[in-house]
């Protein structure tokens, strides 16, 4: 009986651990491109940043979690900003007042975009824990994707570093 019931709980386990094992994105994979408004009615396209690196963070304005990484990621800003990167932070469950609530008085100095999610990249990053954070290279392809660890700021900061070789960033028009 104590068998039957340890295999049952492990059968179970697998099976809530499967989506996260089944979904994870390798380096190299095609990030799937979607096209999403801003908190102003304006679209963006993953597609729109092809030529330059992209920190995507898929969450919440209630998760800690995803309120620790969007710290982490104001404070590297500059860094990102002087790599030419570009931040995308798409909101997969939150309506437009939370997520105005929540941004409130973050400076992130990196270009960076709030994006209401309608579902779209819900579906395509299969997004079933969160926060979720790929880093998404010049071409277009996943360079990193945290599913099931923990988020290294050092590791996208390197990221980082090897594509403004690759790319670097655009002068302004100031």
């Amino acid at each position: 009986m104590r068998t039957k019931r340890f295999t049952l709980l492990l059968l179970w386990a697998s099976l809530l651990l499967l989506p996260a094992l089944t979904c994870a994105f390798e380096v190299g994979d095609p990030a799937p491109d979607f096209r999403l408004q801003d908190l102003d009615g304006k679209e963006y396209a993953l597609s729109d940043f092809a030529g330059r690196a992209v920190i995507l963070k898929l969450a919440t304005t209630w998760c800690p979690t995803c309120k620790q990484l969007s710290n982490e990621i104001e404070e590297i800003g500059p860094y990102l900003k002087e790599k030419g990167a570009v931040f995308l932070d798409v909101f997969v469950q939150d309506r437009p007042a939370m997520i105005r609530r929540s941004l409130e008085g973050r400076d992130f100095v990196v270009e960076s975009h709030a994006l209401l999610d309608d579902g779209t990249a819900h579906k395509a990053y299969s997004v079933y824990h969160i926060p979720r954070l790929l880093v998404v290279d010049p071409d277009q392809k996943v360079a990193y994707d945290n599913l099931g660890q923990n988020v290294s700021i050092n590791r996208i900061k390197k990221l980082a570093d090897e594509f403004s070789a690759l790319c670097p960033p655009k002068a302004s028009a100031e």
